[in-house]
């Protein structure tokens, strides 16, 4: 029985809703475990808590291929042209993202990540023909406005932080943009981007991660034996895979801005529960005002996006293709 066109309209809205939600949730559990790995118990190394992360994805797809739960292409020559330059984008974005966590508070963090929200605005503006309606724009520049006002006033100025989060939100925006061309085009799906994105990766990463001595630095540290900081640490791992699969699901079903936004709405939660967890935020009223400012410009955008029968100014599909094929997609 063919469905009718309202019902699959309403099949792919909940999709949209349900993958944004599975993202903003991964996104926040992987940021707070991250923090409290990196912060609370002092771990000396972000680059090898990223190859954690890396090696879990490659494993825990390889397993469930073989087990013949997910598909995706076997590994060929012209592999690595069909998912350039995402691996490079996915290295730096992992790299840049666990060192600004280390480096600032947890409400700082999130204020600045917004960033990365004007910036894959442009980018799709120019990559993919996508403009933003005039709602949209007005509640990015909100964020923006309100992070500004949070940075000025930042008693726990740290310019390295400010520097890796400057870099964490180009290669987020970049990851978005090219994450969501990759999906359109099909030729490796999306449990295939997230497996070559860790292989091509991995060699890589571990050679720098030796290079800088964070491997030895990691060896030595002193609460390898701690039972929960074990747990905090294999958790951080399995979420870094978690992680990949909800950005690729929503970016699929939504667009690269809603999937930055929603990795920023839900530092509404981040941000507030940042302020007693780690132990580093440093609390002024110009900053506080700022980081409010930012969550309010992060409520605007949700409302508009998820607002039920707007015209939508993303298309989830390319515009060749119709509403229907998403159906296909598990």
């Amino acid at each position: 029985m063919v469905k009718s066109q309202e019902a699959i309209e309403t099949s792919l809205f909940v999709k949209q809703v349900l993958s944004a939600v599975f993202y903003g949730v991964a996104s926040f559990m992987i940021t707070v475990v991250n923090k409290t790995v990196l912060t609370t118990y002092g771990f000396p190394s972000f680059q090898v808590l990223g190859l954690g992360q890396m090696i879990a994805t490659i494993v825990v797809l390889f397993v469930a291929k073989k087990l013949r739960i997910v598909n995706f292409p076997s590994f060929e020559l012209s592999t690595f042209g069909k998912i350039f330059p995402l691996p490079l984008i996915y290295i730096g974005n992992m790299f840049f993202g666990l060192g600004g966590t280390k480096q600032l508070s947890l409400p700082m963090f999130t204020a600045l990540r917004r960033f990365s929200i004007l910036m894959t605005m442009i980018l799709e503006l120019y990559i993919l023909g996508i403009k933003p309606s005039f709602s949209v724009q007005f509640s990015v520049y909100t964020m923006i406005v309100g992070a500004i006002v949070a940075a000025s006033n930042d008693i726990a100025f740290n310019l390295t932080g400010y520097i890796f989060v400057l870099m964490n939100n180009i290669f987020t925006a970049s990851n978005g943009v090219y994450m969501k061309k990759k999906l359109d085009s099909k030729e490796l799906g999306k449990y295939g981007l997230m497996y070559y994105n860790s292989l091509f990766m991995i060699l890589p990463a571990l050679f720098f991660a030796f290079y800088t001595g964070d491997m030895e630095e990691a060896y030595n540290y002193k609460y390898w034996n701690d039972v929960l900081f074990m747990g905090q640490f294999i958790l951080s791992c399995v979420m870094g895979f978690v992680l990949s699969y909800s950005v690729v699901l929503c970016t699929f079903y939504n667009s690269a801005l809603t999937t930055t936004i929603i990795g920023t709405l839900k530092n509404i939660c981040v941000t507030y529960l940042g302020m007693v967890i780690g132990g580093d935020y440093m609390f002024s009223w110009v900053n506080f005002i700022g980081i409010n400012i930012s969550v309010l410009g992060s409520l605007i955008y949700t409302y508009v996006t998820f607002k039920r029968k707007e015209s939508v100014s993303y298309s989830p599909l390319p515009n060749n293709e119709k509403v229907s094929k998403a159906e296909d997609v598990v």
